[in-house]
């Protein structure tokens, strides 16, 4: 995912953190999420939607409407921002500029925010709250979670799983994609000597190799992500990469894993049969079939280790400024973003919805194998550290591929430092 610029794939690097502001203000000035009459007057929506996009036409003219008409005499202004400026475009305003009402905020800088205290504790601030967390994929709320309070509500979501290409595999002699990772080593062992490697990814980020570790049953930190010895340089952490690793040194994982230059990009050699399995999200169905209408792409969950089947949460959370002067309209709007009509508006359009009971797979049957994986899928540690961790993790790692030293060395040296973040 790193290596390759997709906003969809790529979770922003943060910013340099700034001083904490005080968590128990957070909610003391919270007022009533519900209003006693009719909310009125006017709120500034930011968001990352590209300008051109099935989202941006979904919001405008089917969400937006539809909020207006429940509420009439309110007005939502949308704002869109180039994702890759949003995040700086936030802490520059939380330092002294002016903050819109409501944000679409990538997961990644919902703690980051939360740390500035410039968002709104919605947990406090909405008396419904628990009924909306209720409706939505535990993963996906957890990632609003900082400091034993919710700053926010998912608002999409995301995993990756696998895909295969069946060809590729019938060839090989195998019946179907590796379920588990023992099936993942045989079938590296079967095409040895081959012009197919077994798998590859984009990188070795947090986004890449966490299916690995949760699935073999490791971690990066503590459940209270306050130290991370003990758990990333852990047995069982070491076994989830040491997969990959072995796969790699047997040249059956393709060397865009490195990042960098020159590999065969992810889609076309699972096309051309040069990988036999890639992971990624759903946003790969319709580049598929754009770009390889004749290519049919099949999915099949992360396969499993001693720890079971564990994919990563992507996607982006709705937030409330604590500056917003029409907080009971802010609040309003929020609620309406997770109602089943603004979620299935959005469905039809790629974004899969956070409800966990609404059928998105009677918009888009590919949903499907998605919806299953988020059921144990897990967010990255929600920390305001987190960018700084991933990126220092990256490297670690990417030091053993190269040789430079031991996989063991590198856990144990990227757990002494992420302590540091930690603290």
């Amino acid at each position: 995912m790193h290596t390759v610029l997709s906003r969809r794939r790529l979770l922003a690097a943060g910013i340099a953190t700034v001083a904490l502001v005080g968590m128990s203000a957070c909610g003391e000035d919270a007022k009533p999420a519900a209003a006693d009459g009719p909310v009125s007057g006017k709120i500034t929506f930011w968001h990352a939607y590209s300008a051109d996009s099935q989202e941006v036409k979904a919001l405008r003219e089917v969400i937006i409407p539809g909020f207006k008409a429940k509420h009439p005499g309110t007005e939502v202004v949308e704002v869109a921002v180039p994702y890759d400026t949003l995040h700086q475009k936030l802490i520059t305003a939380a330092a002294g500029g002016t903050l819109p009402d409501v944000v679409r905020s990538d997961i990644g800088w919902v703690p980051e925010l939360a740390k500035l205290g410039v968002l709104e504790r919605l947990d406090k601030a909405m008396p419904d709250y628990q009924s909306f967390a209720d409706k939505v994929f535990p993963g996906a709320l957890t990632t609003n979670r900082y400091k034993g309070g919710y700053y926010g509500l998912p608002l999409d979501t995301n995993t990756r799983v696998l895909m295969y290409n069946a060809d590729t595999l019938a060839k090989a002699g195998v019946a179907g994609p590796p379920k588990t990772f023992d099936e993942l080593k045989a079938l590296g062992d079967k095409l040895a000597g081959s012009k197919t490697a077994a798998f590859t990814d984009n990188g070795l980020s947090g986004w890449n190799v966490l299916p690995w570790i949760w699935s073999a049953g490791g971690d990066i930190t503590d459940p209270d992500y306050t130290k991370a010895t003990g758990y990333l340089n852990s047995p069982q952490t070491l076994a989830g990469v040491q997969l990959l690793f072995d796969l790699y040194g047997k040249g059956q994982l393709g060397k865009g894993v490195l990042g960098g230059t020159g590999a065969v990009p992810n889609d076309q050699g699972l096309v051309k049969g040069q990988y036999a399995t890639i992971m990624d999200g759903p946003w790969m169905f319709p580049i598929f079939a754009s770009t390889f209408p004749d290519f049919k792409l099949r999915t099949s969950p992360v396969p499993a280790g001693p720890g079971g089947s564990i994919s990563v949460v992507g996607g982006e959370d709705v937030v409330v400024m604590k500056s917003s002067a029409n907080k009971a309209l802010a609040l309003e709007f929020t609620r309406y973003l997770l109602s089943d009509e603004a979620q299935l508006a959005m469905a039809k359009v790629g974004q899969m919805s956070v409800l966990k009971n609404l059928d998105v797979t009677s918009v888009d049957p590919n949903y499907a194998p998605f919806v299953e994986q988020l059921k144990t899928a897990k967010p990255r540690p929600v920390v305001p550290a987190w960018p700084k961790i991933d990126d220092l993790l990256q490297k670690k790692l990417q030091a053993a591929f190269r040789g430079e030293m031991t996989l063991q060395q590198a856990l144990d040296s990227a757990a002494a430092e992420i302590d540091k973040l930690l603290a």
